[in-house]
């Protein structure tokens, strides 16, 4: 009897901690998800605002206003202004909770020092990349008479030449001297006696010839004064033309206002005589 009340007492007891096992699941259950629009702040939502180069300082105000975490980093870009927004992560548009951290990337204000590069005996285009890749600027490009057609001949800062390995800061200008494929070639020597020292010198530029001028009398007007002989001649004494090459020195010989009869021109005979 004593045996079967104590079963009985057990049943009790067992069926009645069950029940407030499962009581207690249902109500941090309910706690769970009752709490859980707090935990994940749910209608809290926000838009990130687009803050890439704007000022940093305007940048942080407007994301700190939605209430975003910021963390800023810096780097150089030589076509940004100085403390601008370069990137940031998230991107703009993306929908986020409050509280979030946003990635900024700031333009430096001082650009770093590197390593002038080698570009010489490279193509135009590696020069380029390389350029870029080190945030470098291309300068000014002057051909030159080279058999190495688009080769880097040269590599000039401030139109100086540097020489690889020198520290230059990121954003600098590089000029560049290009071989243009044409330095054994020869070329007719052009005529340009009879015009003005600024024509014969637009003239001699297309041929990439140097003009030194020799002033036959006193010249007020040097871009004015006119052409009257040049050496070499554009024909010879058989009448054959003279050759030239690219690069080559041609001596122009000047007078403001010259006669007639002062000019040489080829194959005149009557006025195309040597210079008095």
């Amino acid at each position: 009897m004593e045996q079967a009340c104590m079963n009985q007492n057990i049943k009790k007891s067992f069926v009645f901690n069950l029940l407030v096992v499962l009581g207690l699941c249902a109500l941090l259950y309910a706690c769970f998800f009752a709490s859980l629009h707090w935990f994940t702040k749910h209608g809290q939502e926000v838009t990130i605002p687009d803050v890439r180069g704007k000022d940093v300082g305007t940048a942080v105000a407007t994301l700190t206003k939605a209430k975003f975490e910021i963390n800023v980093d810096s780097t150089y870009e030589p076509s940004a202004k100085p403390l601008a927004v370069l990137k940031q992560v998230p991107d703009s548009g993306f929908v986020v909770k409050e509280s979030r951290t946003v990635f900024l990337t700031v333009n430096m204000v001082t650009p770093p020092r590197i390593p002038m590069p080698n570009l010489v005996n490279l193509s135009l285009r590696s020069a380029e990349m390389i350029l870029r890749n080190n945030k470098l600027l291309i300068g000014d490009t002057i051909f030159k008479p080279d058999i190495a057609a688009g080769a880097i001949l040269e590599q000039r800062y401030k139109g100086q030449p540097i020489q690889p390995g020198e520290q230059i800061m990121q954003g600098s200008k590089i000029g560049l001297v290009i071989g243009n494929g044409m330095g054994n070639t020869e070329w007719p020597v052009p005529e340009v006696t009879g015009i003005t020292v600024d024509e014969a010198i637009t003239m001699l530029n297309q041929f990439n010839l140097q003009p030194v001028l020799g002033p036959e009398d006193e010249i007020t007007d040097t871009l004015q004064a006119t052409v009257v002989d040049q050496e070499p001649r554009s024909l010879n004494a058989t009448g054959e033309h003279n050759r030239i090459r690219m690069g080559d020195i041609i001596t122009l010989k000047i007078r403001q206002t010259p006669k007639p009869e002062d000019i040489y021109h080829s194959g005149n005979t009557t006025t195309g005589g040597d210079v008095k």
